[in-house]
C-alpha cells in the first residue's frame, strides 16, 4: 500500500506570517492537530501543531532569572516557541515530508523515529496531500480480504517479481498471514516474509515456504 492510497489530498495550509491566533482557530475549527506551513512560492517549509500553541498557553517557566531557559526541559527551543507570534516562528522546520509513492511502512517508521503525528506529502516539490497517524491506523484496520489481495498483487506480483507468484499460497485470518508453497531460493523466502510483515494490517506472519534451488528444501 502506498501513501497516495491513504493520504488526504485536500490540505489546509498557513503562510509563514499567519498569526498563532489564526493557526489555533483553524486547528480548532477543522479538528486537526497540525498544519503545513508554506512560503510565498507554496513550498512546504515547516509544520505548526497543537504542541506549538501549548507553549504559549503554558507561559514562561516557573523558574525565574535571565537564564531560566537553561533549566527548562525544552531549552532554547521552548523559549523561542514561547516568544513566537507567527507560524514561521513557532513551526518545526525543516518539515519532514514523504513521497506519495512511498510505502505506508515508511511513513510509520518516520512518524515513530521523528516523533511526529503527520507528514506533508510532496511530489517533486509540490504539496499534494497529508498523511496522519490516524490514516495509518485506518489502513491497519482494513479487512483480511484487502490484506490478502495486496500480498498477492503488490508484494508477490510487483515488489518482489517472483517467477511464479501463484506458487505461493496466502491465507489471512484476523491479520495473521499464513504462507505456504514454493519459491526459487531461500533468499526469496526470506524477502517474502519481510515484505509481507510490512503490509498494513498484518499482525503476524507464519511461513512454511520451501525453495527449489541450491540446497533444496522440501
Amino acid at each position: 500500500m502506498k501513501i497516495r492510497e491513504i493520504m488526504s489530498s485536500e490540505v489546509v495550509t498557513v503562510s509563514t506570517d499567519a498569526s498563532l491566533k489564526k493557526v489555533a482557530e483553524i486547528l480548532a475549527e477543522r479538528r486537526i492537530s497540525g498544519l503545513p506551513v508554506v512560503d510565498d512560492e507554496g513550498l512546504v517549509v515547516g509544520v505548526v501543531s497543537e504542541a506549538d500553541i501549548l507553549f504559549k498557553e503554558r507561559g514562561p517557566s516557573s523558574r525565574g532569572g535571565v537564564f531560566a531557559w537553561l533549566l527548562d526541559r525544552y531549552g532554547i527551543e521552548g523559549q523561542l516557541k514561547l516568544e513566537a507570534l507567527i507560524a514561521g516562528e513557532a513551526m518545526t522546520s525543516p518539515a519532514i515530508v514523504i513521497d506519495p509513492r512511498s510505502p505506508v511502512a515508511e511513513a510509520a517508521h518516520l512518524m515513530l523515529e521523528r516523533r511526529v503525528n503527520r507528514l506533508p506529502v510532496v511530489d517533486k516539490g509540490e504539496l499534494v496531500g497529508i498523511v496522519t497517524r490516524s490514516d495509518l491506523v485506518r489502513a491497519f484496520a482494513r479487512p483480511d480480504e484487502a490484506i490478502e489481495r495486496e500480498i498477492h498483487e503488490d508484494v508477490l506480483g510487483h515488489t518482489l517479481w517472483l517467477r511464479d507468484p501463484g506458487a505461493v499460497r496466502v491465507t489471512v485470518e484476523n491479520g495473521k498471514v499464513t504462507l505456504d508453497g514454493v519459491v526459487d531460493n531461500e533468499s526469496d523466502a526470506e524477502l517474502v516474509n519481510v515484505f509481507v510483515a510490512k503490509v498494513p494490517g498484518v499482525v503476524e506472519v507464519e511461513s512454511s515456504l520451501r525453495w527449489t534451488a541450491n540446497g533444496v528444501r522440501s
